[in-house]
Parts: C-alpha cells; structure tokens; sequence
C-alpha cells in the first residue's frame, strides 16, 4: 500500500520542484511509537526557507514541521495515547522539557533535518507527539506547533505576561495573532502594527487597544512610545528583525523585554547598543519551545477557548500554490494545508 507525500527537488529547491509522490505506507508502530493519520499542516516562514532552498534540505526531504491527525495504531508500552486521539507534532521532538533547547535537539527538527508532516501516515516515536487541545479540528491544532508556541514562550516562558502589562505585536502572521490574543486573554493591553488599514481593523476586532499604519507612520516606536504615556510597552513580539529592531527597543520601557523571533527583514544589520543598554533592554532570541511548554500552552488555550485564526486552506497536492500565497502575504492568520 502507497500513500500521498510531498518531497522537495534538487538542491537547492524551489517551489516548482516540490513533488506530489507515493511512498510506502507508514510501519506498523513498535515499543513506544504510534501511527498517526495526518489530517493537516500549517505553514511557516521556517517551512518556506526549506521549499526555497534558504535552508538546505535533500534532495526527497518531506518538508512541513507542523502536523496533526488521529491516531490509528499503538505500540506496544505506549500509555499516553490510544487510537482515535488526535495527535499534534513537535518541532523540537528531542526537546522534552527544560529551558533551553538541547544541542542534538536542533538536528531532528521535522521538515528540516529529518521528513516533516507533508504526508498522509507516519509511524514515530509517541515523544514526538502532545495531545491536541480539546474540540480543536485537525487545522486548528496544526497551527500550534510552530507558531502557536512560538508566541506562548515569547509570552509566558522568557517573560511573564501579566494583567496590566502592554504587549506589542508586529503584522498579521500566525505568531503575531497568536500573541494578540494569549496577550489579551491574560489581561494586557495589545498595541498591533500592520502596513494595511483592512487588516488594522481586522486586528481591532481581535481586541487589539491600538493601531499603527506603519507604512503611514514609520516611527512607529516613538508612536507607541506615547500611547503608552511615555513609558514604553513591557514586551514585543517581534518578527521583522533587523530593520525593525530599533524602533522595538524605542516602543519598550525601561527594562522591557522584546522577544525575538523573526528575520523578515534580513538576518543581519546594524543595532543601536546605546539604545540597547540605556534602555535596560532584554533581548531574547528564540525559536519555539519544548514538549513540557506545548502542553502548558494546549492547558492554557482550553481555559481561555482561544481557537486559531486560519486564512486559508489548501490541499496537500497544492501545497506550492499555498507558499505563493504565503509570499504574496495576503492572508491573515494561518494558512493551512488540508491532508
């Protein structure tokens, strides 16, 4: 028996070598590994870099780091799932718990350095896997593994949102509207920025308390410097990276912490180090989170019933037209991909 996957081309690839091919059907699972029916992914940015050749995968690597679906097999000692659970993957699957990612963890991220979730059935370990969050589809719980934890941490691991606190987040991305709303159900106040006055409003409708055009205003941090009464705003979630990294550290207050997640505007440029220590500044960079903190954050969202925001849905054959879309940056939210 064959099933449906998607592998990249040659090295390096590009969107127009992806390739929808039948493989063998996942294994029956052994000690400790489940088989799991994958109903869905989610992009990201990371996903993005490996289908362009940014980051070099080889030649036959299944791509996608988020997946989810039900569970159809059990090995033998696995206790923690049973058939019918619907099973949500890892990005870090070698990070269990603990604050910092272990060295040989960053090596088995999926989709990366080994096959990611672009594929109808797969059989792994069952610590590679967390529960999904109750009466979230197999959509709404793909979008967590990368994005969804991605804003947790930034929120309530490196830093601890609390009721009072101003949190700025950067765009309409999964991480950017994930961090609006865990922002706003711990009680902070939210200040969002985007280039597109729909979207503005879009955010508004989320909770966001203030907008900035940042297209319209490109001082955008002395901006929300003010809304704030001069004080500056305690955390941002920021995604551009070095071109917009200045004005998130004249938007903090003293002391203030500014997560940092995103490269989309470069991986390199130059930075205000005055700025940076007058200021006080905690500059954190990170990249997802552990299994412990997935489990904490699928805890937290079940209290709150936050459910994802989801732009569009392709399926898995047209996965190349759902990374165009990604790239012409018209969605708001997630795109995810239907298996």
């Amino acid at each position: 028996m064959t099933v449906k996957a998607i592998t990249t081309g040659a090295s390096p690839s590009t969107l127009d070598t992806l390739a929808l091919v039948d493989l063998p059907d996942a294994p029956a699972p052994g000690p400790g590994e489940i088989t799991v029916r994958l109903r869905a992914s989610s992009l990201n940015f990371h996903d993005l870099a490996v289908v362009t050749g940014g980051i070099k995968a080889p030649h036959g690597r299944i791509p996608m780091s988020d997946g989810a679906g039900e569970v159809i097999a059990v090995g033998d000692s696995e206790t923690c799932f049973a058939v019918g659970d619907m099973a949500l993957s890892l990005f870090f699957p070698g990070w269990q718990d603990g604050r910092d990612v272990p060295y040989a963890a960053q090596r088995m991220v999926p989709g990366d350095s080994t096959d990611g979730f672009a594929r109808e059935t797969v059989t792994l370990p069952a610590s590679w896997f967390t529960r999904a969050p109750k009466d979230y589809s197999a959509a709404e719980a793909a979008t967590l593994t990368c994005a969804g934890l991605t804003a947790w941490r930034a929120l309530f691991v490196d830093t601890q949102t609390k009721p009072g606190d101003t949190v700025l987040v950067q765009g309409t991305g999964g991480v950017s509207i994930f961090a609006l709303q865990m922002a706003k159900a711990a009680g902070a106040r939210v200040i969002a920025t985007s280039s597109s006055g729909e979207k503005l409003e879009r955010l508004r409708d989320l909770g966001a308390d203030e907008l900035i055009n940042y297209k319209e205003t490109p001082a955008w941090g002395p901006a929300a410097l003010q809304m704030t009464g001069g004080r500056g705003v305690d955390t941002v979630v920021e995604v551009g990276g070095p071109g917009t990294l200045d004005q998130s550290m004249l938007a903090a207050r003293v002391g203030g912490h500014i997560a940092l997640i995103g490269v989309l505007t470069g991986v390199a440029g130059p930075v205000q180090t005055a700025l940076l220590f007058s200021k006080n500044l905690t500059v954190q960079g990170l990249t997802v989170g552990s299994r412990a903190q997935q489990l904490d954050m699928i805890a937290a969202l079940e209290v709150n019933g936050i459910k994802p925001v989801i732009s569009d849905t392709f399926e898995l054959a047209d996965l190349a037209d759902a990374f165009r879309h990604q790239i012409a940056n018209k969605h708001f939210g997630k795109i995810a991909v239907a298996i």
